[in-house]
């Protein structure tokens, strides 16, 4: 008998990855300008074509439907103030305003003696974090704030040179900033964490209450990718390290920009093999597997309070209960 040719195996299901609310986009970001000499300067001379994100806080501003609240640029609104490029549609080019950072080391006075901050005109705007309102924006919206915002904290958290301690100055049209020393040139950092939806064999879900969250509060688990570790590992760690849940078959699911002030939150689905918990008492105070009804019914009594619309946490869960929970 003629030997049979091996049989192919069978092509495993493609699902398709959720998209978490932080992680949309609409604009283009065009990097290639950022390198343009005065690109800044330039487009907040346009009053047609620029529109401007106002960040504040880590707030930006939205309008009373629950989108960024665009403005065309001022003249001198943004005089020493620090400002970047955040990219361009067909419609418009977008420039980020950090009202909380001046554009030196040295808050810019205009003539009436006020900071520049105090100039923009921000009486009557309403003021929003990406927590409590990211899932309303639209795709354009929410990829401009997020990046705003990361850009804000980046800029606020490394005004010197972390080689020399020296000043540094922005630029790349707000990307980038340079030491007035060495002349080194940082960009914004990205810490990498994992997020996992961790299961069991019956199908129950894991969740976790850290002890700096709010009564009740559950979440998936989550932590920092440390050092010459990859993405999966960490997912085995934490999980072991926090409950004492080994975990097997990880797998990506998708990914979340959290800039809180600097992460990229890798999302995964794991495997329990053990079903015993033992939180650390440190970083997770309490762990509970629930099935869906119970989560369910835990939900709607207040029980039990979920991670907001916005984050890929809440992602997961809903992911893995089918729909919204509650």
């Amino acid at each position: 008998m003629d030997p049979q040719p091996p049989t192919a195996p069978s092509p495993r299901a493609w699902r398709a990855a959720p998209v978490s609310a932080l992680s949309r986009a609409g604009a283009d970001r065009a990097a290639l300008r950022r390198e343009e000499t005065d690109l800044v300067p330039r487009l907040l001379a346009d009053a047609e074509r620029t529109r401007v994100v106002l960040v504040r806080g880590g707030e930006v501003a939205v309008d009373a439907d629950g989108r960024l609240d665009l403005v065309a640029p001022e003249p001198d609104a943004a005089a020493g103030r620090l400002a970047a490029f955040l990219g361009e549609d067909a419609q418009h080019a977008y420039v980020a305003l950090l009202l909380d950072q001046p554009s030196a080391l040295d808050p810019v006075l205009g003539a009436d003696g006020l900071p520049a901050a105090e100039r923009w005109p921000e009486a009557g705007r309403a003021w929003a974090s990406l927590r409590d309102q990211g899932e309303t924006l639209d795709d354009r919206d929410a990829g401009l704030a997020t990046a705003a915002v990361a850009l804000a904290a980046w800029h606020a958290r490394h005004p010197r040179c972390p080689r020399c301690g020296e000043p540094t100055t922005p630029t790349r049209a707000g990307w980038a900033r340079r030491c007035s020393a060495d002349g080194s040139e940082h960009f914004p950092r990205t810490d990498p964490a994992v997020i996992m939806a961790v299961v069991d064999d019956t199908d129950r879900l894991l969740l976790g209450h850290a002890a700096h969250w709010p009564d009740r509060r559950f979440s998936t688990l989550a932590g920092f990718v440390e050092a010459g570790e990859s993405a999966e590992g960490a997912v085995r760690r934490e999980v072991a390290e926090e409950t004492a849940i080994v975990v097997s078959d990880v797998e990506y699911v998708t990914s979340q920009p959290w800039p809180f002030p600097a992460s990229l939150m890798l999302a995964y689905r794991a495997r329990a093999t053990t079903t015993t918990i033992e939180v650390d008492g440190t970083e997770v105070t309490d762990a509970r597997w629930f099935t869906r009804d119970g989560l369910a019914r835990d939900v709607a009594s207040g029980d039990v309070l979920l991670p907001p619309p916005s984050s890929v946490a809440r992602l997961l869960i809903e992911d893995w209960f089918g729909g919204p929970v509650g």
